[in-house]
């Protein structure tokens, strides 16, 4: 699942793909795109860190980060997608989704917070609805973050233990592993049904934070390939990040 990194190349490396998303940025803002990056993975799989190093220097105003609350009794009789629509990216903007309507994928089943006919038509819909994002112009990326069933419980403990840490604290961690085999299976069938050719998964091994941090933004800036960069971004490495690909559930790369 990777290896400690060492600071001083972690800064290195970190700057150059810093200075690559500034330069990114400047040119998304000037031809209009529009971005939205969505971020998944097992709980303290290092979501806020990743998105945290991404936008340090990205522009404030173009750059937004949603993280809903749970839905309002209003909400949950709407459209599954409607409360998320009005935070999608407008022209020059780049949109940072920490968590997103995949909680019906993942949390909601596990902890019976809908149905498995309501999570049976999202897993069927999600895909037709981002390929209508994406072919309307907008850039749609997908990580998922994948930790070992240890390092959670390290990272969860250092949660409960860090007063710094308290306000991530969730009273859905105690879950995370006495739930772990079914957030598995969640997270298999998420990830077999809603890759697709518009807004394919990637999977991202995190157990080492400051890998995943490179790899994600390494990854994105090729996704979206500035033809202005004052130096190509560093090759994502392969044994942190790819493509999701239906054998990764049983070869190794995602934790079971």
């Amino acid at each position: 699942m990777g290896e400690k990194l060492d600071d001083d190349a972690y800064e290195q490396r970190l700057d150059a793909l810093q200075l690559a998303v500034v330069e990114t940025q400047r040119w998304l803002i000037d031809t209009g795109a529009r971005v939205l990056v969505i971020f998944e993975g097992r709980d303290a799989a290092g979501k806020d860190g990743a998105i945290k190093a991404l936008t340090a220097n990205m522009s404030a105003r173009r750059t937004r980060e949603v993280s809903l609350p749970k839905p309002t009794e209003t909400e949950k009789g709407q459209w599954y997608f409607q409360r998320y629509v009005p935070h999608l990216p407008s022209p020059g903007e780049v949109v940072l989704f920490n968590r997103s309507w995949y909680n019906r994928g993942g949390v909601e089943p596990v902890m019976g917070f809908c149905t498995p006919a309501e999570t049976d038509t999202f897993l069927d819909d999600v895909p037709r609805f981002e390929a209508m994002l994406v072919h309307g112009g907008m850039h749609v990326v997908k990580f998922w973050l994948d930790i070992t069933r240890s390092e959670q419980r390290e990272r969860l403990e250092a949660r409960r233990t860090d007063p710094l840490k308290a306000l991530k604290v969730s009273p859905l961690d105690a879950k995370a592993d006495e739930k772990w085999d079914d957030y598995t299976a969640a997270r298999d069938r998420m990830l077999a049904d809603t890759s697709h050719d518009a807004a394919p998964w990637v999977t991202v091994r995190a157990n080492s934070k400051k890998e995943a941090r490179l790899a994600v933004q390494a990854w994105l800036l090729r996704q979206l390939a500035c033809p202005h960069l004052t130096a190509a971004p560093e090759t994502p490495d392969p044994d942190v990040i790819a493509r999701f690909e239906p054998q990764q559930i049983g070869n190794g790369w995602l934790a079971r």
